[in-house]
Parts: C-alpha cells; structure tokens; sequence
C-alpha cells in the first residue's frame, strides 16, 4: 500500500466545507479508479487551520497512471466550487510495511 498524504491551510470557518466539497469532489473522482482504497482526513487539534488528507492507494503504480488530464479537470472543479482561500501546503508519499507479530 502506498499513501498520499496532503496538507491545506484553511480558515478555521470554512474548514468543514472545504471537507465536504473535497469529499464530494476529490474523493468521488478517485474512488472510480480501481487502485483508491479510500480516505482519511485528519484535523489538528492544535491549529484549526490543518487538514491533512491522507489517500490510501493499492500500489504506487495504480496512483500514478491516472492522467494528469483527470486531475487537472478534477481540479479545476474544485477549484470552481470553493468559495474562499485556501493553501495546499505539502505534500508527501509514504510506502507502508506490515510486519507479522512473532508473539
């Protein structure tokens, strides 16, 4: 499994519906990929103006074949529904490793 891990800066007042737009967007699109596993959102409870979007994908390989054209689209759609200001502040990619328990 690979994750992609997103973070974004928003007003503390528009946070829950950059949440529900990004739900009702980002996360519709990619679940129509076969390698989506599904989404996590993460809110700081120290900086109300955190949300980190954590994408379960099933390979590196399934994530990164959509075209960038998909994405681009996707994007800019979002970016049409959103009516404020927001940051995309880092992104990251992680492998995740599974160990067997020896006990």
């Amino acid at each position: 499994m690979v994750i992609e891990w997103l973070k974004f800066r928003v007003a503390p007042e528009f946070r829950e519906a950059f949440i529900q737009k990004d739900t009702d967007i980002w996360t519709t699109a990619l679940a129509s990929y076969p390698g989506f596993l599904g989404k996590m959102v993460w809110i700081n409870p120290n900086d109300p103006t955190e949300i980190v979007l954590v994408i379960h994908w099933a390979t590196r390989e399934a994530w990164k074949v959509i075209p960038q054209a998909d994405l681009d689209q996707v994007d800019q759609q979002f970016d049409q529904a959103i009516e404020f200001d927001y940051e995309w502040v880092e992104s990251k990619e992680y492998q995740v490793r599974r160990f067997r328990s020896t006990g």
